[in-house]
């Protein structure tokens, strides 16, 4: 599934903090399970990072929020983005809640 990276307005850009990747409602729909409270992502192919699963991601924010993933954009310069044109990225379902984030 393609994803996209994600903010919320003002992101800190040395933390990560407010930084995430939004999913497309019918890749939601498709690969995650309404039960499952957290996933792991790898990125790099060896850092997992842990991503809890709000409420709203059933609703209309379908984002996975994590500063992990956000320093990550940062140190290898997909993020920031210019407005309008945030990076993308490829996420395999590699295993029982576990995705793989590719370049």
């Amino acid at each position: 599934m393609i994803v996209i990276g994600w903010h919320n307005g003002s992101p800190d850009d040395i933390t990560g903090a407010g930084y995430g990747l939004k999913i497309q409602k019918e890749d939601r729909d498709k690969f995650f399970q309404k039960n499952w409270k957290s996933i792991n992502i790898i990125i790099n192919s060896k850092q997992s990072v842990n991503v809890k699963i709000s409420k709203s991601f059933w609703k209309e924010s379908i984002e996975l929020r994590s500063s992990a993933i956000g320093k990550w954009m940062i140190d290898n310069k997909f993020a920031p983005w210019s407005k309008g044109n945030p990076s993308k990225f490829n996420m395999l379902l590699i295993g029982n809640k576990q995705f793989q984030l590719q370049i």
